[in-house]
C-alpha cells in the first residue's frame, strides 16, 4: 500500500506573500488559490506545462482574488490542480499528489487537490477553488476540511481559466464553518434567507443508497431525526444514478471541447496519459446531437429541485459515494481510473448541484475506515449565506 509522504509545502506550486489591501472582515486569515485563478504577475499555469508556456503572464488578480484582499485577507500561494481541471482523483502527472493529511494512503480528490491539501494542513486558513463537476465538494469530503460550491454565477469567474461554462463556479475550502462565514459573507454578500420551512432537512434516500454500505451507516449514524424523500420523488419519474451521469457527461464533455479543443488541437500538448484520454478520446468524442435534449433535461431538473427547495426545504446526502480511493488503486492509467464505479456515482451526485444551479456545503462530519467522508446540504439558489448559516448554526443538531 502507498503512502502518500511528500511534504505539506509540495502541495503549493507558487509561493507568494500578497498582503491585503484594507482591514475588513477577514483580517489575520491567509488564504491559497487554485492555479486556475489569475495572480498578477504570475503564470496561471493550470497544471499543465504546455498550457503554462502558450499563454500570458495575468496582469490583474482575478475578481474574486481582489474582494477577499479587500476585506484583509492575506494570499500566500497558488496551489496545484489536476491538468485543466480534468479529473475529480487529485493526481497531476507534472506536479505530483497532494498530501492527503487526513488520510495519507488515499488521494486528496480533485480537481482542488492543492486547495484542499494546504488547508487540511494548516498552512493556510481557506483557500479558493474551482467545482465544475464536483471539484470542490469531493476534495473537501476526502480531507475532512469544509467545502462550498456557490450558486452559479453569484460569484465572479473574471480572471477564472474556463472549462465548462454552464457549470463552472468559484468554490471555498475552509478550516472551520466560522472561517467558511466570513468567507462567503465577502465572495456572495447579501445571499438570501431561509424561513422556518425552508430550514427542514430531507434526506435524499435513493442517493444514500447508491454509496457504499459503510458510508450509508456513518451518514444514518449522523444525521438524526430529520425527513425523508428521494430524487425521484422529487422529479416525479424514476431516476438512476446512471441517468444523471449520462446527462453529465454529455453537457460537460461538449462544453470542455468547445471551450479548449481548438486549443488542444492547435498546440497538441504534452498531457499525462489520463488527461489525454479525458480530451481525445471522451470530450472531443461525445455525441454532440445529444446537447439539446440534455440541456432540456437540466432545465427540467433545475425547476423541480428549485420548486422543492424554495418550500420544502434544504436536501441532505453524502458528499461522495465511498471515501476516498487508495493511491494504489487508481493508478496513472485510464482503464485504472475508469475501472469500477467510483467516478460514475461521484459525478452523478455531484450533478444534483450542477443542474440545479444550488449552491452546496460540504461537512466534515463523517469518518469511516479511519478515513474522512462528507455530508452536503444544497439549498435554493441565491441562498448562499443563510445556507453555510444553516449548517453551522443549532438549527440542524447533528450528532456528533
Amino acid at each position: 500500500m502507498t503512502k502518500n509522504t511528500s511534504s505539506p509545502e509540495k502541495a503549493f506550486v507558487t509561493k507568494v506573500d500578497i498582503p491585503p489591501h484594507f482591514t475588513g472582515k477577514l483580517d489575520g486569515l491567509t488564504f491559497a488559490v487554485k492555479d486556475l485563478i489569475d495572480i498578477a504577475r504570475h503564470p496561471t499555469e493550470c497544471g499543465n506545462p504546455t498550457w503554462a508556456r502558450t499563454h500570458p503572464t495575468a496582469v490583474v488578480h482575478a475578481v474574486c482574488v481582489e474582494q477577499l484582499l479587500t476585506e484583509g485577507a492575506r494570499c500566500l500561494g497558488k496551489t496545484v490542480t489536476d491538468e485543466l481541471a480534468y479529473s475529480l482523483i487529485g493526481q497531476n502527472h507534472f506536479c505530483g499528489t497532494p498530501l492527503n493529511t487526513k488520510a495519507p494512503d488515499r488521494v486528496p480528490g480533485g480537481s482542488s487537490s492543492g486547495s484542499a491539501s494546504v488547508v487540511a494542513s494548516g498552512l493556510v486558513d481557506f483557500a479558493l477553488g474551482t467545482d465544475t463537476g464536483g471539484s470542490v465538494r469531493v476534495p473537501a469530503s476526502n480531507c475532512g476540511i469544509f467545502g462550498y460550491r456557490s450558486t452559479h454565477g453569484r460569484i465572479s469567474v473574471a480572471g477564472v481559466n474556463p472549462f465548462a461554462p454552464t457549470f463552472d463556479t468559484i468554490g471555498v475550502l475552509a478550516k472551520d464553518a466560522e472561517t467558511l462565514t466570513k468567507v462567503i459573507s465577502v465572495l456572495a454578500p447579501n445571499t438570501g434567507t431561509l424561513n422556518e420551512k425552508q430550514r427542514e432537512v430531507w434526506v435524499l434516500d435513493d442517493i444514500v443508497a447508491i454509496c457504499d454500505e459503510e458510508v450509508q451507516k456513518a451518514f444514518e449514524g449522523i444525521v438524526g431525526s430529520v425527513q425523508h424523500t428521494s430524487l425521484s420523488d422529487i422529479l416525479g419519474v424514476p431516476t438512476t444514478y446512471k441517468e444523471l451521469w449520462e446527462a453529465y457527461v454529455v453537457l460537460q464533455c461538449t462544453e470542455i471541447w468547445s471551450t479548449l479543443g481548438a486549443w488542444v488541437e492547435d498546440q497538441q500538448p504534452e498531457f499525462g496519459p489520463v488527461t489525454h484520454n479525458s480530451f481525445h478520446n471522451i470530450a472531443k468524442n461525445a455525441d454532440r446531437k445529444k446537447i439539446q435534449n440534455w440541456i432540456c433535461y437540466r432545465e427540467w431538473f433545475a425547476e423541480k429541485i428549485r420548486g422543492f427547495t424554495s418550500k420544502q426545504g434544504v436536501l441532505c446526502f453524502p458528499t461522495t459515494p465511498s471515501i476516498a480511493p487508495l493511491i494504489d488503486t487508481v493508478g496513472t492509467s485510464p482503464s485504472a481510473r475508469t475501472s469500477g464505479d467510483y467516478y460514475p456515482r461521484a459525478l452523478a451526485i455531484d450533478a444534483i448541484s450542477g443542474f440545479s444551479r444550488a449552491p452546496q456545503i460540504s461537512l466534515p462530519l463523517m469518518t469511516v475506515s479511519e478515513a474522512p467522508v462528507g455530508l452536503s446540504l444544497l439549498g435554493e439558489p441565491g441562498t448562499d449565506q443563510a445556507l453555510v448559516q444553516l449548517a453551522s448554526s443549532k438549527g440542524y443538531k447533528y450528532k456528533r
